[in-house]
């Protein structure tokens, strides 16, 4: 394969060289390779369509909520963010604890079948007999993925296509190298559910219109916005493997970035969690999935203040 430099591709596109770094460092120049402090672009490949030209869809998203519906959850976190700083002992105590948590059931929620005390002895290094290698590099992944996101959150990074990729390559490390952070280039079915995953083709194209859709989501209230962000993401389901783990991951995210904390979905709600989905995904009537990711953010809001 023939290779151009950056500034080769600044040439051809006719756009900014920072541009295209911008591009590179977004993972949306495919093929590229990056050597040292450089990039090697392929000399084929076609010119990623800008953000700015990119027509998004008015998308209509229905939501049968009472006006004062987050009022509780908004008093949660206030009295919360009065108590704060945390000490280090305490707060280093929860997130052991809720990372331990969040690993296992999103796992199990995917068909793990480590428990919850065999998560832990895998978290702390020990191979747990019987159980298979594909599981144990699961919970060391997931773990992996959520020290991922405390850094995104310390840096103060938005959500962009580059970090949801990063986050799905750690999550299948070593599991699936071939497809770790990498979009489908297949088209795939959601067993039980009676949503279709969009052709693999338009993906690159609705990630992108996902980003641009989640800046504008910022009129919603942060819940709202965390709920839309993961439901959007697995409905496009831009990966081979990993979108629900992926998806859960990201919505905590858009949480942690907006001051909230982030928030467990039951192994035992996978059921109530998946028609949450469906429903949104084929009515756009996402109140049931907001009610959901609401009633977890306020259970852990208490598990918090009950502690400190």
């Amino acid at each position: 394969m023939e290779f151009m430099s950056t500034k080769e591709a600044v040439k051809k596109w006719n756009v900014s060289e920072r541009r295209v770094r911008q591009l590179l460092e977004d993972g949306r120049i495919k093929g590229a390779i990056k050597v040292g402090n450089n990039w090697n672009i392929p000399i084929n490949v076609s010119k990623p369509a800008d953000k700015r030209s990119v027509k998004v869809d008015n998308i209509e998203f229905k939501f049968n909520l009472p006006n004062n519906y987050f009022d509780e959850v908004d008093k949660l976190n206030k009295k919360l963010n009065s108590k704060r700083p945390i000490s280090k002992e305490t707060l280093k105590s929860l997130k052991d604890s809720i990372n331990l948590e969040w690993t296992y059931n999103s796992n199990g929620i995917e068909g793990n079948t480590l428990t919850l005390r065999e998560t832990q002895i895998v978290l702390e290094g020990i191979t747990v007999g019987g159980k298979s290698l594909k599981e144990h590099l699961e919970v060391i992944n997931h773990e992996q993925a959520i020290l991922f996101l405390d850094d995104i959150v310390k840096d103060k990074e938005p959500i962009t296509e580059w970090n949801i990729k990063n986050i799905h390559q750690l999550i299948l490390k070593d599991i699936d190298s071939e497809n770790a952070g990498k979009y489908r280039e297949e088209n795939v079915r959601i067993k039980g559910a009676y949503h279709i995953p969009p052709d693999y083709i338009i993906i690159p194209e609705l990630m992108e219109k996902l980003i641009i859709n989640y800046e504008n989501w910022n009129k919603y209230h942060p819940i709202i916005r965390a709920a839309l962000i993961h439901g959007e993401l697995v409905k496009i389901h831009p990966f081979v493997d990993g979108n629900g783990r992926a998806s859960r991951l990201v919505m905590n995210l858009s949480l942690m970035n907006s001051g909230y904390l982030p928030v467990i979905i039951k192994k035992n709600k996978r059921l109530e969690y998946y028609n949450a989905l469906d429903k949104a995904h084929t009515t756009g009537d996402y109140t049931d999935f907001v009610k959901l990711v609401n009633e977890l953010e306020i259970e852990m809001l208490n598990k918090y203040l009950e502690i400190i």
